[in-house]
């Protein structure tokens, strides 16, 4: 049978466009690339666990295999069930580009082939329904959350982007760092300077700031590489061709809004090429070497991602001026989405945790 996707925009009875319409936010940020000149095109990495269920089909916290990064069957028994999601997405008119198993037991990664900004997001929805429900007919659990297992590795979604100019890519140069244009490290410089206020819209659980702790090749450090994860921006170095030349944010995971963070993270990188703020100027990098071998006087200099989610609201909070131009966030939303998360956050962090349990009880 055919498969029907059907998206629309939110408008008030009249007819008008309602201000807070997730799609129509990021429409209106791909209008702004393309008042620059610019085309926009973002490429995510999506990782996942699969897990056990019980007799009565709900889910354990048992992985489905203990395999590791690009293990093959035997070990990696989710190579069918991956296989399975690629061709459903197939179905759909959604092109993934390539899948293998993660580090973590049971984690497998998804990737997606480039498109415009507004099919990524759309993609990202439909995807994350896809594999919930091939899991489900394989008796299984998915679970996109960013640090489901202590100790093991969390799950990312990484955004890879390029720009591009009538056809022509704008951000090489085989002259630059990494074959990297002068608008691409614009562009980097617009991530990194507002990345902290980023992490309230592309990181917006508290188990979100689980996953960002040092060695779990989650980034931690406020900069970007060639050859260091925990950089927050990574130029991939088996990227070669000038029309494909790129770097990805790593932050974001999957409880995000894809349409809130895409959007955001483009207006962060227009802001950074408007404004030609070069990495160069605050000791952003690059930091292809080990960030903990640097000397504590050096390590002191080094910024990074917030620690918890209120600590990035705090942040959006203090900054988000990047995200109002051209009105593409309105402000009433900004202060809806900081009042709602932040009440999220307390909610949670009022709740005694099992570890807190473990370490306190019967003191």
């Amino acid at each position: 049978g055919k498969v029907v996707k059907m998206f629309c925009h939110i408008c008030h009875p009249d007819g008008s466009p309602f201000a807070m319409d997730s799609r129509a936010i990021l429409e209106k940020a791909v209008q702004e690339a393309e008042a620059m000149g610019c085309q926009v095109q973002f490429g995510s990495e999506f990782e996942f666990y699969l897990f056990k269920t019980d007799e009565n089909g709900n889910p354990t916290e048992e992985p489905f295999d203990h395999a590791g990064y690009m293990d093959v069957a035997p070990e990696d028994k989710g190579e069918n069930i991956r296989r399975e999601i690629c061709l459903n997405l197939q179905d759909m008119g959604i092109q993934p580009e390539s899948s293998h198993h993660e580090e973590g037991p049971g984690q497998n990664e998804i990737d997606f082939r480039y498109s415009d900004a507004l099919s990524a997001a759309d993609n990202a929805m439909h995807f994350k329904t896809v594999v919930k429900t091939a899991a489900l007919r394989n008796g299984l659990y998915a679970d996109f959350s960013p640090k489901p297992i202590e100790g093991e590795a969390g799950n990312g979604m990484h955004v890879h982007m390029l720009l591009k100019k009538d056809g022509r890519p704008l951000f090489y140069d085989e002259n630059g760092y990494a074959q990297l244009s002068r608008t691409a490290m614009y562009f980097i410089g617009g991530l990194l300077k507002h990345v902290r206020s980023l992490c309230a819209l592309t990181n917006p659980s508290t188990n979100s700031y689980r996953r960002l702790v040092p060695g779990f090749e989650a980034p931690v450090t406020i900069g970007y590489a060639s050859a260091n994860r925990s950089a927050v921006v990574r130029i991939p170095a088996y990227v070669k061709s000038p029309d494909k030349k790129r770097f990805e944010l790593r932050n974001p995971d999957a409880t995000c809004n894809p349409y809130f963070a895409y959007a955001a993270i483009l207006m962060a990188g227009l802001d950074g090429v408007r404004n030609k703020i070069d990495p160069a100027n605050y000791n952003w990098g690059p930091f292809d070497f080990n960030l903990f071998a640097l000397p504590e006087e050096e390590k002191a200099k080094l910024t990074h991602l917030p620690a918890s989610l209120e600590e990035a609201l705090d942040a959006l909070e203090a900054d988000h001026d990047y995200l109002t131009v051209g009105g593409v966030f309105p402000e009433r939303l900004l202060n809806t989405w900081m009042k709602t998360v932040r009440k999220e956050a307390r909610y949670v962090e009022s709740y005694p945790s099992p570890a807190e349990f473990e370490m306190y009880y019967d003191l």
